[in-house]
């Protein structure tokens, strides 16, 4: 199994806007998210398409096309982000339901439900105590190896 990247590169994605728009730009296009995330700028659109429908960013069309902050980075969480891309349980039962005939087929589902639950719980109430400025700040605090020229989020 692979880990799930949705969260961290739709962080990135809020920060480099945040950082961009301070720089005095008005709007960031996808081709320029993705090339600091070091992905497809069609995995980025997807990602920013979920966090306009979560009211977290906006789009322009148009000449001067592109993305933009809906709300400051101090009043978004990494859980509104994680809401919005991830909107599914953390852990799914069986695709089929297991032999209820068995032991542990028959209570495997329900011991599993409770601690999944306390999980996802955990996991909600560590998510909303960190805001994308705080997340922007850690950024800005890690070391750098070089600077762009230009000084454009990189």
């Amino acid at each position: 199994m692979s880990a799930n990247s949705r969260l961290t590169i739709a962080a990135h994605a809020l920060a480099w806007i945040g950082l961009y728009q301070r720089q005095g730009h008005e709007v960031a296009t996808s081709e320029q998210i993705a090339a600091s995330a070091n992905t497809n700028p069609v995995v980025i659109r997807r990602l920013l398409g979920e966090l306009r429908r979560a009211g977290l960013v906006e789009s322009r069309r148009g000449a001067g096309a592109g993305w933009s902050l809906a709300r400051e980075l101090e009043s978004m969480t990494l859980l509104d982000v994680y809401e919005a891309v991830e909107p599914g349980p953390l852990f799914a039962m069986h695709r089929t339901t297991p032999d209820q005939g068995c032991v542990v087929g028959h209570g495997i589902q329900p011991a599993m439900r409770g601690i999944y639950e306390g999980i996802e719980e955990t996991l909600r109430h560590e998510l909303v105590r960190v805001t994308l400025e705080k997340v922007l700040g850690d950024v800005l605090a890690a070391p750098r190896q070089c600077s762009d020229p230009d000084g454009s989020p990189g």
